[in-house]
Protein backbone atom coordinates (compact mmCIF):
# COMPACT_ATOMS: atom_id res chain seq x y z
CA UNK A 1 0.00 0.00 0.00
CA UNK A 2 1.50 3.44 -0.73
CA UNK A 3 0.68 6.61 1.31
CA UNK A 4 -2.78 7.10 2.12
CA UNK A 5 -1.96 10.89 0.96
CA UNK A 6 -2.35 9.73 -2.65
CA UNK A 7 -5.95 8.69 -2.17
CA UNK A 8 -8.51 11.00 -4.05
CA UNK A 9 -11.60 10.96 -2.66
CA UNK A 10 -14.16 11.82 -6.11
CA UNK A 11 -17.28 11.44 -7.13
CA UNK A 12 -18.88 7.93 -8.40
CA UNK A 13 -20.00 7.41 -12.02
CA UNK A 14 -21.74 4.08 -13.32
CA UNK A 15 -18.20 3.72 -15.29
CA UNK A 16 -16.82 2.56 -11.34
CA UNK A 17 -18.93 0.13 -11.25
CA UNK A 18 -17.07 -3.12 -12.04
CA UNK A 19 -14.02 -2.14 -9.68
CA UNK A 20 -16.79 -0.85 -6.22
CA UNK A 21 -18.57 -4.08 -7.48
CA UNK A 22 -15.68 -6.03 -7.15
CA UNK A 23 -14.62 -4.16 -3.67
CA UNK A 24 -17.60 -4.98 -2.12
CA UNK A 25 -17.60 -8.92 -3.43
CA UNK A 26 -14.39 -8.46 -1.05
CA UNK A 27 -15.55 -7.67 2.47
CA UNK A 28 -16.70 -10.21 4.57
CA UNK A 29 -20.31 -9.90 5.96
CA UNK A 30 -21.57 -7.35 2.91
CA UNK A 31 -24.94 -7.57 1.99
CA UNK A 32 -25.41 -7.63 -1.42
CA UNK A 33 -28.66 -7.47 -3.36
CA UNK A 34 -29.21 -8.80 -6.96
CA UNK A 35 -31.46 -6.13 -8.14
CA UNK A 36 -30.25 -3.13 -6.25
CA UNK A 37 -26.57 -3.74 -6.76
CA UNK A 38 -26.81 -4.97 -10.12
CA UNK A 39 -25.08 -2.79 -12.57
CA UNK A 40 -28.68 -1.54 -13.71
CA UNK A 41 -29.59 -1.29 -9.77
CA UNK A 42 -26.57 1.06 -9.21
CA UNK A 43 -27.39 3.32 -12.32
CA UNK A 44 -30.91 3.98 -11.62
CA UNK A 45 -29.51 5.11 -8.16
CA UNK A 46 -26.48 6.95 -9.65
CA UNK A 47 -29.14 8.78 -11.91
CA UNK A 48 -31.30 9.74 -9.14
CA UNK A 49 -28.68 10.94 -6.41
CA UNK A 50 -25.57 12.32 -9.37
CA UNK A 51 -23.66 14.15 -6.98
CA UNK A 52 -23.48 12.02 -3.56
CA UNK A 53 -21.96 8.68 -3.90
CA UNK A 54 -18.00 9.01 -3.98
CA UNK A 55 -14.91 6.40 -4.45
CA UNK A 56 -11.59 6.46 -2.87
CA UNK A 57 -9.11 6.20 -5.57
CA UNK A 58 -5.40 4.97 -5.02
CA UNK A 59 -3.43 4.63 -8.35
CA UNK A 60 -6.48 3.92 -10.71
CA UNK A 61 -7.60 1.46 -8.19
CA UNK A 62 -10.93 1.50 -6.15
CA UNK A 63 -10.27 1.42 -2.63
CA UNK A 64 -13.38 2.86 -0.58
CA UNK A 65 -16.80 3.51 -1.65
CA UNK A 66 -20.12 5.30 -0.34
CA UNK A 67 -23.86 4.79 -2.00
CA UNK A 68 -25.16 8.07 -0.70
CA UNK A 69 -28.92 9.71 -1.69
CA UNK A 70 -31.49 11.38 0.10
CA UNK A 71 -35.56 12.17 -0.55
CA UNK A 72 -34.90 16.10 0.01
CA UNK A 73 -35.08 15.53 3.55
CA UNK A 74 -32.85 12.68 4.62
CA UNK A 75 -29.87 10.96 3.46
CA UNK A 76 -28.80 7.71 3.37
CA UNK A 77 -25.15 5.89 3.21
CA UNK A 78 -26.00 2.51 1.90
CA UNK A 79 -22.29 0.18 1.35
CA UNK A 80 -20.04 2.23 3.06
CA UNK A 81 -16.47 0.37 3.00
CA UNK A 82 -12.76 0.49 2.54
CA UNK A 83 -10.39 -2.59 1.47
CA UNK A 84 -9.15 -4.09 4.17
CA UNK A 85 -5.38 -3.25 3.72
CA UNK A 86 -6.25 0.69 3.50
CA UNK A 87 -8.39 0.50 6.94
CA UNK A 88 -7.71 2.92 9.59
CA UNK A 89 -5.73 5.44 7.92
CA UNK A 90 -8.38 8.04 7.58
CA UNK A 91 -10.27 7.07 4.17
CA UNK A 92 -13.80 6.26 5.47
CA UNK A 93 -13.73 9.69 7.61
CA UNK A 94 -12.68 11.39 3.63
CA UNK A 95 -15.46 9.51 2.35
CA UNK A 96 -17.96 10.37 4.42
CA UNK A 97 -17.08 14.22 5.02
CA UNK A 98 -17.24 14.03 1.11
CA UNK A 99 -20.69 12.86 1.37
CA UNK A 100 -21.82 14.98 3.94
CA UNK A 101 -20.79 18.17 2.50
CA UNK A 102 -22.34 16.92 -0.76
CA UNK A 103 -25.89 16.29 0.74
CA UNK A 104 -25.78 19.94 2.97
CA UNK A 105 -25.02 21.37 -0.66
CA UNK A 106 -28.35 20.21 -1.84
CA UNK A 107 -30.02 21.27 1.40
CA UNK A 108 -29.85 17.47 3.50
CA UNK A 109 -29.81 18.34 7.56
CA UNK A 110 -29.81 14.81 8.52
CA UNK A 111 -28.41 11.40 7.57
CA UNK A 112 -28.82 8.18 8.60
CA UNK A 113 -27.47 4.52 7.62
CA UNK A 114 -27.53 1.01 8.51
CA UNK A 115 -24.82 -0.94 9.89
CA UNK A 116 -25.45 -4.83 10.70
CA UNK A 117 -25.04 -5.00 14.54
CA UNK A 118 -22.25 -8.14 13.93
CA UNK A 119 -20.38 -5.67 11.93
CA UNK A 120 -17.92 -4.47 14.95
CA UNK A 121 -15.56 -2.67 12.59
CA UNK A 122 -18.40 -0.60 11.03
CA UNK A 123 -20.14 0.22 14.17
CA UNK A 124 -17.10 1.18 16.31
CA UNK A 125 -16.08 3.79 13.21
CA UNK A 126 -19.93 5.26 13.03
CA UNK A 127 -19.26 5.54 17.06
CA UNK A 128 -15.59 6.79 16.57
CA UNK A 129 -16.44 9.54 14.16
CA UNK A 130 -19.36 11.06 16.57
CA UNK A 131 -22.49 9.28 14.72
CA UNK A 132 -25.28 8.90 17.43
CA UNK A 133 -26.79 5.18 17.42
CA UNK A 134 -30.68 5.11 18.06
CA UNK A 135 -32.35 2.61 20.35
CA UNK A 136 -35.72 3.95 20.04
CA UNK A 137 -37.08 3.16 16.78
CA UNK A 138 -37.71 0.17 14.65
CA UNK A 139 -36.59 -0.66 11.04
CA UNK A 140 -38.85 -2.57 9.16
CA UNK A 141 -38.29 -3.00 4.85
CA UNK A 142 -40.91 -5.40 2.30
CA UNK A 143 -39.03 -6.71 -0.23
CA UNK A 144 -40.66 -5.40 -3.40
CA UNK A 145 -41.16 -8.55 -6.14
CA UNK A 146 -43.96 -10.59 -7.63
CA UNK A 147 -44.34 -12.92 -5.27
CA UNK A 148 -44.58 -10.60 -1.77
CA UNK A 149 -46.69 -8.37 -3.80
CA UNK A 150 -49.03 -11.21 -4.84
CA UNK A 151 -49.03 -12.37 -1.15
CA UNK A 152 -49.72 -8.79 0.51
CA UNK A 153 -52.87 -8.25 -1.69
CA UNK A 154 -55.68 -9.50 0.07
Amino acid sequence: MAGTMDVIIREMTIEDYGQVYELWTEIKGFGIRTVDDSREGVERFLRRNPTNSVVAVQNGRIIGNILCGHDGRTGCFYHVCVANGYRKHGIGYRMVRAAMEALQKEGVSKISLIAFKQNQVGNAFWKGIGWVERGDINSYEFILNEENITRFVR
